[in-house]
């Protein structure tokens, strides 16, 4: 049996056979799996190989304070982001032993050039599956409307993309109205993919009810690993597969992304978006102005054709009928003398029947009248005596409960009755009833 071992004794051994055996560093293709800061400027993260998802190696590691500044200032200068949790890096490592903390590796340099090549060998690997499955072209064999009324815009509500693309829309020269709903969503991180992807779904069911021209993908700029989910399977097949036009404007100037290629049209960024969408309302308004000016011109063309044989045919009657029309302006006058005559006579007899008519109208209306103030003084009467006050005056009473007569109510022990005289109000309260026939 061996001598045994204290468990201090048995890490050193380790320690020296690390130290003793294994080269000063090795490069090593690993994704970061976690990456955190410290207080002290220090990094410590966790180096993973995977397969399929399925985790076949991991191991801690470090990156000290100093080397950290270095490594990730030089990494997102290149790569244009941060060293984050997810990534898949060329790592330059020191294995280290620690008889307490067990093994680790200490980082000392991260190559970002590899990190862009894999970015770009996957994107190689989705365009040609994306080709296969004959997406690529599908989005593109839509119409592209030329006066867009109702689009969904897919973006965040807060980003500073969106609000451009709003700008520029709802406050164009041309004074157009564009009609525009938000679909609210991720635009970037790890989260992006699956929220875009919903917002796409969501404006298909909604387009039973709500139906739509056009969709269009929109954000602002940002860093170019940020925009990685815009390379992602899920999301351009999402695109590819969505029955209107769609527009994209990611926010990045130098490459196209995966859903720039499958999309129907891309734009640069929000803001050529809108212009884009802007340009067909003004071509559209440019080509109605043309055609009207055709019509003038046509209509002009016409109508001095129009006017010209109009002329001709002017000529042509005045020629013909100024004889007829000499005639029968003398046998107008002729005419003219003789009715003039005629009327005369009527009128003078139909005078002298409206005198008699207007003195007999004049007796009669006087009789009637007469009758009328008569009849009127004898209603009078009859209203006055009528009038309630004319039997209040004559020692009558008139009571109420609620304010309706005592006869059209139901009294009953408790009631408060009012009672109306000629000058007095008396106020009392029913005791006892009982039936008096």
């Amino acid at each position: 049996m061996q001598t045994p071992l204290t468990l201090s004794e048995l890490n050193q051994q380790i320690q020296q056979a690390i130290d003793s055996h294994l080269s000063p560093t090795y490069w090593v293709v690993a994704e970061i799996g976690d990456l955190r800061g410290s207080p002290r400027g220090h990094a410590y993260l966790e180096l993973v190989e995977k397969s399929n998802q399925q985790v076949l190696a991991k191991v801690k590691a470090n990156i000290w304070a100093y080397a950290y500044s270095s490594i990730s200032s030089r990494f997102q200068s290149i790569t244009g982001t941060p060293l984050k949790t997810g990534m898949k890096v060329l790592a330059q490592v020191n294995v280290q032993f620690h008889p307490v903390y067990g093994l680790s590796l200490n980082v000392k340099d991260i190559d970002p050039n590899f990190t862009l090549g894999e970015k770009a060998r996957r994107k190689q690997e989705t365009l040609q599956r994306l080709q296969k499955e004959g997406l690529m072209q599908l989005n593109k064999q839509f119409l592209l409307p030329t006066v867009p009324q109702k689009i969904a815009v897919i973006s965040s509500a807060t980003a500073a993309g969106f609000g451009d693309f709003k700008d520029q829309v709802d406050q164009n020269r041309e004074g157009y109205r564009v009609h525009y709903k938000l679909y609210p969503a991720t635009m970037q991180g790890d989260a992006a993919v699956a929220s875009i992807v919903q917002a796409i779904e969501q404006i298909e069911k909604d387009q039973h009810q709500l139906p739509f021209d056009l969709m269009i993908i929109i954000r602002g700029g940002g860093a170019q690993l940020d925009l990685d989910s815009f390379d992602e399977y899920d999301l351009a097949r999402a695109i590819a597969n969505t029955t209107l036009p769609v527009v994209t404007g990611i926010g990045h100037e130098r490459d196209e992304s995966i859903a720039d290629l499958v999309a129907h049209t891309q734009m640069k960024t929000p803001t050529a978006v809108a212009e884009f969408i802007l340009s067909g309302y003004r071509d559209y308004e440019d080509g109605l102005n043309q055609l009207m000016k055709q019509l003038e011109r046509k209509v002009s063309f016409s109508l001095q054709a129009e006017g010209r044989h109009l002329a001709q045919l002017e000529h042509r009657l005045n020629s013909g009928f100024s004889y007829r029309i000499q005639q029968e302006k003398e046998m107008s006058n002729l005419l003219s003398y003789k009715l003039q005559n005629t009327a005369k006579q009527i009128t003078k007899t139909h005078y002298q029947q409206l005198i008699q008519r207007y003195e007999s109208l004049k007796r009669a209306s006087r009789h009637t009248l007469n009758q009328e103030n008569a009849l009127m003084d004898t209603i009078i009467k009859d209203l006055k005596r009528l009038d309630p006050d004319h039997y209040l005056q004559k020692g009558y009473t008139r009571t109420e409960i609620n304010g309706r007569s005592i006869s059209k109510t139901e009294p009953k022990a408790g009631d408060t009755m009012v009672t109306y005289g000629a000058k007095l109000k008396i106020i009392s309260t029913i005791n006892s009833t009982e039936n008096h026939e």
